[in-house]
């Protein structure tokens, strides 16, 4: 038999392996999401009967590892909220493309995508916080209490907020602006006990509060923005206060209240003068 040449078995070997590694399409669009350090290592596409998905994970310059519920897996999404354990540190993972769960292959090495560099603390997206707005009696002070967002970790049976990771590196922005205006204006705070005493004592402010962490890039510094909160306006008028449909709802149930008041009182009238006319007509006569 004739021997191949080294051009002939280069072509041989590379169709082979096109043809074992084409029936395991790699993963595409691998990508880092995360919010308050819940994160997740999404890709596409879905694979088919034919393929499933394992996910290997580590911190950079240290051996990789698997998450146990994302080894041969039909799912296009990993949890590794629990599994990225220094926070401090960045991570890479890899999604192969394997046989499905029970199925072997010859193959020693399946096809597989490595994602992006991805470190939780630099990273990770920050929630909207909720806070409480205050005015004092004398409406000279307005605070506004925030509350951490929590985190998806937690140590000794307690979850951790994002003042437990970030600490002393957590501020919050305030955003305020006059109800009703477009002017806005921007304070920090480091506590989450804000007070604004410069506010005139007769407008309603509206409030908006976000994270802050200026140690981050600028694109990661702010979280997401909290729901707006206005305070009261001694001066607003009952319309601005009510909306007309509130008013019109109120102004029926009045008069049908008003109506309703007559009506009892013309019936019991009626009644009234009718007993009075009956009991004449039943009294006899006095002889002359």
């Amino acid at each position: 038999m004739e021997t191949m040449k080294p051009a002939a078995l280069f072509v041989l070997f590379f169709l082979c392996a096109h043809s074992a590694s084409g029936s395991y399409p790699q993963a595409q669009n691998v990508t880092w999401t995360s919010i308050n350090f819940k994160t997740f290592l999404t890709w596409e596409p879905k694979p088919s009967a034919d393929y499933s998905f394992t996910v290997e994970y580590s911190a950079v310059g240290k051996s990789r590892q698997k998450n146990p519920h994302c080894i041969r897996s039909s799912a296009t999404v990993c949890d590794l909220s629990n599994s990225l354990t220094d926070l401090n540190a960045c991570y890479t993972a890899d999604v192969l493309s394997e046989p499905p769960l029970g199925v072997n292959s010859d193959l020693i090495e399946f096809p597989y995508t490595t994602s992006p560099r991805f470190c939780p603390y630099k990273d990770t997206d920050i929630g909207k916080p909720d806070f409480k707005l205050e005015v004092s009696e004398d409406k000279k002070k307005t605070t506004l209490y925030v509350t951490d967002p929590l985190t998806a970790l937690f140590k000794d049976g307690r979850q951790l907020s994002i003042r437990d990771i970030f600490s002393d590196q957590l501020q919050y922005k305030v955003t305020y602006r006059r109800n009703k205006s477009t002017g806005k204006k921007v304070m920090f705070a480091k506590t989450n006990v804000i007070e604004l005493t410069d506010l005139d004592r007769e407008e309603s402010y509206c409030f908006s509060v976000q994270a802050y962490i200026p140690s981050r890039s600028v694109d990661k510094q702010l979280g997401e923005l909290s729901h707006t909160q206005c305070s009261e306006d001694g001066n607003q008028s009952i319309f601005e206060v009510y909306s007309v449909g509130v008013i019109a709802a109120a102004i029926f149930l009045i008069l049908l209240l008003i109506g309703i008041i007559i009506a009892v009182t013309v019936v019991c009238y009626k009644r009234w003068r009718k007993s009075l006319k009956s009991g004449k007509e039943g009294v006899p006569l006095r002889d002359v």
